[in-house]
């Protein structure tokens, strides 16, 4: 009888302790972010070198992704993994910068202190979020469109073109690194369209294509590989027909352009 009433109260318990680790987590991440928020005024006023600024907050960012993941508080991840991945393209604390930091210091604040609840909807909150800047042009040049594309490439030559052309074009873009962490992703923010390359550590961005393809909460997102194989090649003999494939070579600009042309995203 004792074993029976203990196997039935362990899931509640178990809940318990989640949800108190949940609010511990809330709580030091509110403090975390005063003291970024603090660093931010410093750097903006010339007390802080913007250099360590920016690296305290990339630090800031990381940590919150991968803790908040833990805890099942999976808007603060979402938010983090956009602040990290914005951070790529920041050399300098400019005005720009700054007021585009303090946007995403005060959407973490507002969930950490439960302004923001956690279970809002991640894909309307991603979009209020500041777009990425741009490697070599102004941004703020080009109308940002409401038009999410996920990248999930490995950093490189590649993934520059592909996020430089899509920005160009006036698109939000998000580049995610591992299949693991992008099929979260995905399902949380809803992105308008995925371009994934096949070649990744672990799952392949092959098999997380026909993945996506297949599961219905994802079958009707857009969704393009890029490879160096062409069509007909063995391994990608399961890839479903409706999803283009942007060939590495004199043919990329062509072949995503005409991916992009497909998502109806042109």
């Amino acid at each position: 009888m004792t074993n029976d009433g203990a196997k039935k109260t362990r899931p509640d318990q178990d809940e318990d302790l989640m949800a108190g680790l949940r609010v511990e987590f809330l709580e030091d991440t509110a403090e975390s972010l005063r003291d970024l928020q603090h660093a931010l005024d410093s750097a903006l006023g010339g007390k802080k070198p913007a250099a360590e600024f920016l690296m305290e907050t990339r630090r800031v960012a990381l940590l919150l992704k991968g803790q908040a993941a833990n805890v099942g508080a999976h808007l603060i991840t979402v938010v983090a993994h956009r602040l990290e991945d914005y951070l790529t393209n920041v050399e300098e604390l400019d005005e720009r910068a700054g007021a585009d930091l303090q946007v995403f210091l005060d959407t973490l604040t507002d969930i950490a202190e439960g302004k923001t609840e956690l279970d809002a909807n991640p894909a309307v909150i991603v979009r209020n979020l500041p777009a990425k800047p741009g490697f070599d042009f102004d941004l703020a040049d080009l109308e940002v469109r409401d038009v999410e594309v996920m990248l999930v490439m490995l950093r490189g030559a590649a993934t520059r073109f592909v996020e430089r052309e899509l920005q160009q074009c006036g698109y939000r873009i998000t580049n995610v690194a591992s299949t693991f962490e992008a099929l979260p992703m995905i399902i949380h923010t809803k992105p308008n369209m995925i371009v994934i390359s096949a070649v990744l550590p672990d799952l392949s961005g092959i098999d997380l294509a026909i993945a996506l393809a297949s599961m219905p909460e994802t079958r009707n997102t857009p969704v393009a590989l890029i490879t160096s194989f062409n069509r007909d090649h063995e391994s990608l003999h399961l890839l479903p027909a409706n999803i283009p494939v942007i060939q590495k070579g004199p043919s990329f600009g062509d072949d995503l352009v005409e991916a992009l042309n497909n998502a109806f995203l042109l």
